[in-house]
């Protein structure tokens, strides 16, 4: 264990394990979207978890720093803030903010850290840019909606995790980048049991089982 100082509240933690993790076992909690105890390698695509550590000439994203003696951290700066609503904000013009037909509205990752970071969910300086499909009901259980998609990778971990290996996974580059649910052979997985773990932990309502969405 080492002693680091986060906002000016010392803290004893483990070495060597991401800053982040170790920041939201002790109650520090640090806007992020994408991270999730086990996910190995941190995806790092949210670029929300922001913080200044003293030494550094700049804010780091604190799922990939790991813990060291004697660090001190600060979450809340003008630097870090600016960073998360930027971040922020260019998530969400590439997100359809429809919140009243949402199955995930009241329950959105992305409303919480809105109303936090003070970041408007149709922010009005960046055009909304949006891919083509905007709901996918190919899966026999799933419904995937690309426009809300963040790409946390949570739902791809969380596969991985109850089949040994994901079922699902990323498919296309850059702004194309979608969840795909289709094997090697442009087919559905066949061992894909529809357990909806996937759906369940999809923090801002981009998955869902055809039954959760009944009468919506």
């Amino acid at each position: 264990m080492v002693n680091i100082i986060v906002d000016n509240r010392e803290i004893s933690v483990e070495e060597g394990v991401p800053l982040l993790a170790a920041c939201l076992e002790n109650g520090i909690d640090i806007p992020n979207l994408c991270w999730m105890e086990g996910m190995g390698e941190p995806w790092a695509a949210c670029r929300l978890c922001f913080v200044e550590i003293e030494g550094e000439k700049q804010p780091v994203t604190s799922c990939t720093v790991l813990t060291r003696s004697d660090m001190v951290v600060r979450t809340d700066t003008p630097a870090v803030r600016a960073l998360q609503q930027s971040a922020l904000a260019l998530l969400l013009s590439v997100h359809h903010v429809d919140c009243k037909n949402c199955h995930a509205n009241r329950k959105c990752a992305l409303q919480d850290l809105a109303r936090r970071l003070k970041v408007s969910l149709k922010p009005k300086h960046l055009e909304n840019y949006l891919k083509p499909v905007e709901r996918d009901e190919t899966h026999p259980s799933l419904v995937y909606f690309p426009n809300r998609c963040v790409l946390c990778g949570k739902c791809i971990h969380v596969c991985r995790n109850l089949h040994g290996q994901p079922l699902i996974s990323f498919a296309r580059r850059g702004f194309d980048t979608i969840v795909s649910f289709q094997g090697d052979d442009t087919v559905f997985n066949a061992e894909c049991t529809s357990c909806g773990a996937c759906a369940a932990v999809c923090p801002v309502g981009a998955l869902a089982t055809k039954e959760m969405l009944n009468g919506l």
